[in-house]
């Protein structure tokens, strides 16, 4: 149903007068696109960067017709390297700076990049790059300010200003971060255990040092992503951003903000975290950890952190998927601490009025719910009420009956198609370790013989009626598990698979005109 444009009330709107429901109402065109966190673009720097090879891959979308680039969250990793547990969730990940450019505005020379270039080109060496990046990035830094601070991505001192309300923080806590051995904040000296009162202790000239690098760093990844999106759109090419309903626990947001949480006063704890309880995938459930928000704090001001956070988020990205979106209902309170997620009590979220706060500040908001798993009645509900477009997997579609709702009968059109996520195998890869079960009712509903199940993937997706199909990266050059860029559960071992230039080379006209005649053809 579409937004009204009238006035008068309605027997779904609230007595503010709102908008009827659905509250937003975007996705009226068909597209497609592709997912693929920069991290995996190819290199000589140890990760993909914001460099040529970011703007080739433009280049390969635009040849074949799409219109969207999904991505993973952007924000600064820590342990476990998952850009779903970053250290701010305003802040971009350093380790996306491409160093050449820095090499040409002479903040670092050629030869002091050579350790990074033996790095592997085929998988993400975090320990390593902490150990190289980072002393670059702060001699850089160093040698910036030593220049006078030039406006190599524009005024150095109007960035600051026009992001000091998270970039101070975010600079202090990192600072800090580093002068405590890299221990979370509420291991710290209890002076300095939050933001308030970190702001009355004296800061010496080193740990200033760090957070004019960090301030820096900052600096550099907003004006290359800039300019970076905007190459995007020069091509008629969207990016789909991405980001977690919850923050990191040791993070500059719930360091700076502890009153949004449920924290142990005393401690800086969590008097409970999130997660998911056991289900068919998992005996034990999925134990996250992330702080629990204090939802009744965040009404009490319509929700100004999150206001915030979304306005960076469509800084940053032309769309955003919000993952987890079932947490706005209702999420798993787990009592902190647990060692699974077995013990918890569903507790209910902020519900509608979170998306009519959000629809009043950002009316035009382009958003896609993350709706994945076992779905309530009332979550359903909620995602009607919002009109935002869910998610359909077709991994999960087959080895049960006709009524599983990812079978291509099942979909709807204000809904984002995918063969699989960042967090499933690939095509391939899941095809080979699927039960027999799984695979006959591939080959029977498509009609394959299954020799190709990532291309009849994508083009099943292309012929979907949901409006938006998104295509992994790793089906289109026809890759097995050994290009899986994550597993759910497993610490370790993730966000380290890239490709090669040459894999793209490999391609070729062929492949590039075959998806632009298939979207020709589905009329995306």
């Amino acid at each position: 149903m579409k937004r009204s444009g009238s006035s008068a009330a309605s027997p779904s709107a609230p007595a503010s007068g709102k908008p009827d429901l659905p509250l937003f109402n975007w996705l009226d065109d068909r597209g497609a696109g592709v997912l693929l966190h920069p991290t995996s673009l190819p290199g000589d720097q140890g990760i993909g960067t914001f460099d040529s090879q970011a703007e080739r891959f433009l280049d390969f979308l635009q040849a074949a017709g799409h219109k969207y680039w999904q991505l993973c969250p952007l924000g600064p990793t820590g342990y476990g390297d998952s850009p779903y547990q970053c250290f701010s969730a305003f802040a971009g990940n350093p380790y996306l700076i491409d160093l050449r450019e820095l090499v040409a505005h002479k903040l670092l020379t050629a030869a002091e990049l050579a350790p990074l270039e033996r790095l592997s080109a085929d998988r993400v060496d975090y320990g390593a790059l902490y150990e190289l990046k980072w002393p670059l990035l702060h001699r850089a830094a160093a040698r910036y300010q030593q220049a006078g601070n030039p406006a190599i991505y524009g005024d150095f001192a109007t960035f600051k200003q026009q992001n000091a309300s998270w970039l101070e923080a975010y600079a202090s806590f990192r600072a800090l971060k580093e002068r405590n051995g890299g221990r979370a904040w509420w291991e710290w000296p209890e002076e300095i255990r939050t933001l308030t009162s970190a702001a009355t202790q004296p800061v010496d000239a080193a740990t200033a040092t760090v957070m004019e690098a960090h301030r820096f760093t900052q600096y550099v990844f907003f004006g290359q992503w800039s300019r970076l999106k905007a190459g995007a759109a020069r091509r008629g090419i969207s990016v789909i951003g991405d980001i977690p309903i919850f923050v990191a626990a040791d993070s500059a947001d719930v360091w700076a903000n502890p009153e949004l949480f449920e924290l142990d006063p005393k401690t800086g704890r969590p008097l409970a975290v999130a997660g998911v309880p056991p289900d068919y995938f998992s005996a034990d459930g999925q134990l996250w950890g992330n702080p629990l928000y204090r939802w009744s704090r965040h009404a009490s001001d319509q929700y100004a952190w999150w206001r915030a956070r979304m306005a960076a988020s469509f800084a940053l990205y032309d769309v955003v998927r919000i993952d987890h979106f079932r947490g706005f209902d209702e999420y798993w309170r787990i009592p902190f601490p647990s060692e699974t997620a077995r013990v918890g009590e569903w507790v209910p979220g902020p519900g509608l009025d979170f998306f009519r706060a959000m629809q009043a500040a950002f009316p035009e908001a382009k958003i896609i719910a993350e709706d994945l798993g076992v779905l309530t009645p009332s979550v359903l509900k909620l995602r009607e009420d919002t009109g935002l477009p869910g998610m359909a997997i077709l991994q999960f579609a087959f080895g049960g009956t006709a009524e599983n709702p990812y079978l291509p009968h099942s979909l709807v059109p204000n809904a984002v198609v995918y063969p699989g996520t960042h967090d499933n195998d690939t095509s391939l890869g899941w095809f080979a370790q699927a039960s027999e079960k799984e695979r006959d009712h591939v080959r029977r509903y498509l009609r394959i013989n299954g020799q190709d199940v990532g291309w009849d993937f994508i083009r099943t997706s292309y012929s979907a009626v949901s409006r938006l199909a998104i295509f992994p990266l790793q089906d289109i050059l026809g890759l097995g598990s050994e290009a899986r860029l994550n597993t759910p559960g497993h610490p370790t071992g993730n966000w380290q698979w890239r490709y090669r230039s040459t894999q793209l080379d490999q391609l070729g006209n062929g492949t590039t005109a075959y998806l632009r005649s298939l979207g020709e053809l589905y009329r995306r």
